[in-house]
């Protein structure tokens, strides 16, 4: 049987990747300290990795693509090829980004004033090569972990992944600049994507993983209108396309179901009730393929 070698990262992507797979249809279960996870799809052999190293096990056909962070691939250097992009991180559906952070008390408010510090980071050559555009010489010192606790002692500032910046507020450090945005890319390497079966899997399965993403921001509404007023609702209804209208045994109703972002159904249900539309439904939504 034809076989995938996906890697998923292991360690703060691990949860939300999982969750994410479940909405897109493939329930993934991992026992203990085990890298290999049980899929419900024999066409998947799935290994976890940290992100860290994922783009290296790609390049080295250790497995066939894998999901890491844009940050990890291009700090590796390593030559794969970025299947699709995946908006996700491990509190929400947005970029991250690794920012430049110094102490609260220091009165540093720009790059050029670490000219000759200590920077610590784990995202050593990226920041290099960020710096050298800057025109700014400082030292960029590798971080094995703890990186927010080392100023200001062990480093004058930090280079270090925010999602939020309420765990660097809470090591009372401040934001000076931003090195990098990220997100979670799909990566594959060259012999994956010239075999047609192997392409064709990957595809379908980032065409799923997308449609789940889609729809963690969209809501299914649906409801019975009055043909006399079915104007006045439909003319209060973003949709992805335009509504769906559906005759009822009762020739003057009809069905109106949509797809719609969620953060406007708090203001828009009211609405459509007053302007005619009963019995609404919200309901959720696992896939949105456009």
């Amino acid at each position: 049987m034809n076989k995938l070698k996906l890697g998923l990262p292991k360690g703060s992507l691990q949860e939300s990747t999982f969750e994410l797979f479940k909405k897109a249809g493939w329930q993934i279960k991992a026992t203990g300290r085990s890298y290999v996870p049980y899929v419900d799809d024999p066409e998947l052999e799935i290994t976890l990795a940290r992100a860290q190293e994922m783009a290296r096990y790609v390049e080295d056909k250790v497995i066939d693509a894998g999901l890491t962070g844009i940050d990890w691939v291009t700090e590796s250097g390593c030559r794969v090829k970025k299947v699709a992009d995946l908006v996700y991180a491990k509190q929400g559906m947005r970029k991250v980004r690794w920012v430049l952070a110094v102490p609260e008390s220091l009165k540093i408010k720009s790059l050029k004033e670490l000219k000759g510090k200590r920077i610590a980071t784990e995202l050593v050559n990226v920041t290099k090569k960020w710096l050298k555009e800057k025109k700014v010489a400082a030292s960029v010192e590798f971080s094995w972990g703890a990186t927010e606790a080392k100023p200001p002692e062990l480093a004058d500032a930090i280079v270090e992944l925010t999602e939020t910046g309420s765990s660097l507020k809470a090591n009372h450090l401040k934001i000076v600049d931003t090195v990098l945005e990220s997100n979670t890319v799909v990566i594959a390497n060259q012999d994956c994507l010239d075999d047609a079966w192997k392409k064709e899997k990957l595809n379908s399965l980032v065409t799923l993983l997308q449609g789940a993403l889609e729809a963690e921001s969209k809501v299914g509404l649906k409801m019975n209108v009055i043909k006399s007023r079915l104007r006045n609702v439909l003319a209060l209804l973003p949709a992805l396309q335009t509504p769906t209208v559906a005759e009822l045994s009762n020739p003057d109703w009809v069905d109106v179901d949509t797809v719609i972002d969620e953060k406007v159904v708090r203001d828009l249900i009211p609405q459509l009730k007053k302007a005619g539309a009963k019995g609404i439904v919200e309901y959720p939504l696992n896939k949105v393929i456009f």
